[in-house]
């Protein structure tokens, strides 16, 4: 993919500007919060106006936050190239994280240093893990997207939007069977749950309905958490208006009882759908900390959903920017797998490179040193110098490597440093690294320096990039059976040695393909912590089979979710949820947010 900068464009996005007496990047003992206050963000007209867009293209909520029209992304793809794309994910995580959004923004910033214009695209966190354990997704240190606040709770309603126009398809369901069930809906086979973006396992098995005929009629039914829902997918992998209104209509709510799908279009309610997120299709724009351009879009998670921000944030950020970097969800082996075989299959866009990002701790891990548990102290093991552990836990990090360039796109490694980390073990990653195919292996100091300190970073995914992926391809053809796509991802990606699929969920495949859907691309369901489908299964396992116990499909999405292992769709809260730290204070200031 070729590029050329925007006569226009300034060569990189000047810093937001610090606050009297503020503190400068290498002030390490400040919360993300206290940092992200220091900063005062530019005007966000300011920064819409440097990316070419319009004034009447800008819809501002507030001084630091817009949304941009769907026309302006039409009217830049008509006469501006595209900027070089790049993929950030990681290796298998910790329930800390590796920091991949904090790389993902450090580097946008490294780039803006040495003079590339480039944009950040990421997700909007949930506020399940928000309250619950992992906290917001706006990066951290001096790598962040501000204004941090917004971003990790309502920012402009977009969430709140999709479980809107998800819980009315739910509603027009039971209302349909209450008022006669003119179209034969089987009472016993209604695939549409409902939503809720809080994390409360209470939900994930409910009976609804009681109390006699006016309040419906009982049923077994589930909450999911909102970012899983397929309303979420469909908003992430519209492509314009249009798309959104027919995806929503195709949507399989439920079946009748001789098993053909009843649709969103059947109970005429996508409609309905639609206009409820008639504004939330718009990407939001917002900026990072040294005032470059973060488009925040969407947020389906990556081991329940494909875990990718939208294809027109992508696509605003391509024609505004010299380059722009994109996050997908947890691991290669999950959001990166889910972003080359599912969103660039919708999209036709094609990444130029990909940054795996990895901890010299978490490899550790891997390699069977100490324990990571959120909210308690890390493991003094894994902060003692052990470059053995480091190379075996490394293997992990191989795999993930390998697995980005089975599509052929080339790899760097982003080692986002902490200050417990050794030469010798910075080596020992950096060999493996090199030997599984990367490009480079590279320290990156972001989230204490924030681009300064990615900027060694920026010039090997700039040089990554440069190089290009010509032969990009799909794990998969369409037109291969839901089957072997399954057993190609289990067996390629994930390294298992086949699939074992329950009788529910053999059955349902057959029933999908003899529907007409057996040329949809799949989206595992499974666990983020492990290659396999068990967490405790760490590094690189063998000698293993994954187990598919049910399979749902999204056919507004577009495509096949098979849940492997004991995967669920709705989280619970840990024993003492981050929530109970956030609050109030008398001058209406949140604290306690990270």
């Amino acid at each position: 993919m070729t590029t050329a900068k925007p006569a226009s464009a300034p060569k990189a996005a000047p810093r937001a500007a610090p606050e009297a007496n503020a503190p400068a990047p290498g002030t390490t003992n400040l919360s993300d919060l206290e940092i992200a206050r220091s900063v005062t963000p530019r005007p966000i007209q300011e920064v819409a106006r440097e990316l070419g867009l319009r004034d009447d293209e800008v819809e501002q909520y507030g001084s630091w936050k817009a949304k941009v029209t769907l026309e302006a992304i039409e009217r830049l793809e008509a006469d501006r190239p595209r900027g070089k794309y790049v993929l950030v994910t990681a290796i298998s995580p910790t329930p800390l994280g590796e920091g991949k959004s904090t790389t993902t923004v450090g580097l946008a910033q490294g780039l803006n240093r040495i003079g590339h214009k480039a944009a950040v695209c990421i997700r909007q966190p949930s506020l399940g893990p928000v309250f619950g354990i992992k906290g917001g997704a706006a990066g951290g240190g001096w790598s962040q997207v501000i204004p941090m606040e917004d971003f990790n709770l309502h920012l402009t309603g977009d969430v709140h939007a999709i479980g809107a126009a998800h819980n009315l398809a739910a509603a027009f369901i039971d209302n349909h069977v209450h008022h006669g069930n003119a179209l034969g809906i089987d009472p016993l086979n209604v695939l549409w749950p409902r939503v809720v973006d809080i994390s409360d396992r209470a939900l994930r098995k409910i009976v609804i309905g009681l109390g006699g005929k006016e309040n419906g009629y009982p049923r077994e039914t589930e909450f999911v958490i909102t970012v899983a829902s397929e309303v979420m997918a469909v908003l992430a992998l519209a492509t314009d208006l249009a798309d959104l209104r027919v995806r929503l209509g195709r949507i399989v709510l439920a079946t009748t009882r001789d098993g053909q799908p009843v649709t969103a279009d059947d109970l005429k309610v996508a409609g309905s759908m639609t206009a409820l997120l008639k504004d939330a299709i718009k990407p939001n724009l917002l900026q990072t900390l040294e005032g470059g351009p973060a488009f925040v879009h969407c947020g389906p998670f990556a081991n329940i959903a494909h875990g990718n921000n939208s294809i027109l944030a992508d696509r605003i950020a391509l024609v505004t920017s010299e380059i722009v970097c994109t996050e997908a969800g947890f691991g290669a082996d999950m959001g990166a797998e889910k972003f080359f075989d599912i969103k660039c299959r919708a999209s036709g866009l094609r990444p130029d490179a990909a940054v795996v990002v990895a901890t010299i701790r978490a490899l550790k891990m891997h390699g069977g040193v100490g324990k990571i548990v959120a909210g308690k102290p890390l493991d003094p093991a894994l902060l003692a110098e052990n470059p053995e552990a480091v190379r075996a836990g490394a293997a992990n990090l191989a795999k993930q490597i390998e697995n980005v360039r089975l599509f052929n796109v080339p790899v760097v490694v982003a080692i986002n440093a902490f200050p417990t980390d050794t030469p010798a073990e910075v080596k020992a990653v950096q060999e493996v690294s090199l030997a599984a195919g990367a490009r480079a292996a590279v320290v990156a100091n972001h989230w204490a320096d924030g681009g300064a300190g990615a900027e060694a970073l920026a010039d090997a995914v700039w040089a990554a990039a440069e190089e290009g992926a010509p032969e990009f391809r799909l794990l998969y053809p369409d037109d291969a059976s839901l089957t072997s796509k399954i057993e190609a991802i289990a067996t390629r990606v994930y390294g298992a040695d086949g699939v074992d699929l329950s009788p529910a969920a053999a059955k349902r495949l057959a029933q999908y393909e003899s529907l007409g859907f057996g040329r949809l691309p799949i989206c595992m369901a499974k666990s983020q912590y492990s290659l396999s489908h068990d967490a405790s299964l760490k590094g690189r396992p063998t000698g293993w089979r994954l187990p598919i116990r049910e399979v749902r499909l999204s056919a507004g999405a577009g495509f096949v979710t098979p849940l492997a292992g004991e995967m669920r769709t709705m989280p619970g809260l840990p024993s003492r949820p981050g929530g109970e730290n956030i609050d109030v204070d008398a001058e209406g200031e949140i604290v306690g947010l990270f």
